[in-house]
């Protein structure tokens, strides 16, 4: 069933992805060299005064991305045969995610409150803008659990900064193998010019299959500042909406502030439904979450920052009251 609308999805980006030929304006300086881009997002980051340490309590990612148009011809054939003439981007990421309950003093967590996880995966993205839309397709091979390294990197900077380590890793969801499959579509839609201001809207769908999430997202980004052309938004680690670490770098300054909200419809979630082939502590998951964020990044030359901060519904029954929320810092360098 999976596969059949996945082949579906993609029978339909060629057609999508034809566009009406657009006005000439100002581009972008375009710079061939690759792009290496920090992430780190971490519930410490909160607006609960101290912030918080648990749920999704931290991801660190490094990637590359290649200079627009600089990747090997077999990709740019592949992502022309399936969304047409447009400029490709290559990258690949390394990326860890850790999960773990409310109390994480507790050696023996509640069997009902979120599984301890980890998760370590390497990711290749090919991005393809034509015109005003952005087509990214992703996948992703790692592991959940043990392997993953999660104990070892939370407990660590637990101990570098003087904070109580979690107790309850011997707990956490054994090791499993984990691929998942991700084809994302972003629009952008310009709006009005409010004096030195440029508006855009920044409308999103995504599928995700796999081992690890099964869903579907659909939502949009709103921004105001300068130089809105250079990129469609900043990306996050987890699943939520992003606009990939590819960007134009361009000779002058560009800068934003964004709104956005999305909305998923979820399937199966590893980290919290539990291991797909041995038994394993899992929690009810909720079928439907929503989440809202805002932000900001700085286009500089070859240099991106951004900050991201996420506000997320419940994501199964029993979940600590509130808006669940973090942060997502980014620093991406053209070398």
């Amino acid at each position: 069933m999976r596969l059949r609308y996945l082949t579906l999805l993609f029978l339909a980006v060629p057609a999508f992805a034809q566009t009406a030929p657009e006005p000439p304006r100002p581009q972008a300086r375009v710079d061939l060299g690759p792009t290496w881009t920090l992430r780190t997002e971490n519930d410490k980051f909160s607006t609960v005064p101290g912030g918080t340490d648990h749920y999704y309590t931290a991801g660190n990612e490094i990637t590359v991305m290649s200079g627009p148009g600089n990747v090997p011809q077999a990709a740019s054939d592949f992502a022309q045969f399936l969304y047409g003439q447009g400029l490709t981007w290559l990258g690949f990421t390394v990326a860890q995610e850790l999960y773990t309950p409310t109390d994480i003093t507790l050696i023996h967590p509640d069997p009902k409150d979120r599984p301890y996880a980890s998760y370590l995966a390497t990711t290749a993205t090919l991005v393809q803008d034509v015109g005003d839309t952005r087509n990214v397709l992703a996948a992703s091979l790692g592991v959940i659990g043990p392997l993953a390294g999660g104990r070892l990197v939370q407990n660590g900077f637990h101990a570098v900064i003087g904070a109580n380590p979690a107790h309850g890793y011997a707990s956490q969801l054994p090791n499993e193998p984990a691929v998942e499959l991700t084809v994302t579509r972003i629009w952008r839609d310009r709006l009005a010019t409010l004096g030195p201001a440029e508006t855009d809207l920044l409308p999103a769908v995504a599928i995700g299959v796999g081992t690890v999430r099964d869903y579907a997202r659909i939502g949009a980004r709103l921004r105001i500042g300068h130089g809105l052309d250079r990129d469609f938004g900043p990306s996050r680690i987890t699943d939520g909406p992003t606009g990939t670490d590819a960007y134009l770098p361009g000779d002058d300054l560009a800068y934003y502030g964004f709104v956005g909200a999305s909305g998923q419809a979820i399937a199966r979630d590893g980290f919290l439904d539990g291991d797909l082939f041995s038994q394993s502590r899992h929690v009810t998951r909720r079928s439907l979450m929503g989440e809202f964020e805002g932000g900001f990044a700085v286009i500089y030359h070859g240099t991106r920052i951004s900050y991201t901060h996420t506000w997320q519904t419940d994501a199964f029954q029993g979940q600590k009251k509130g808006l669940f929320n973090y942060g997502s810092i980014a620093a991406s360098v053209r070398f």
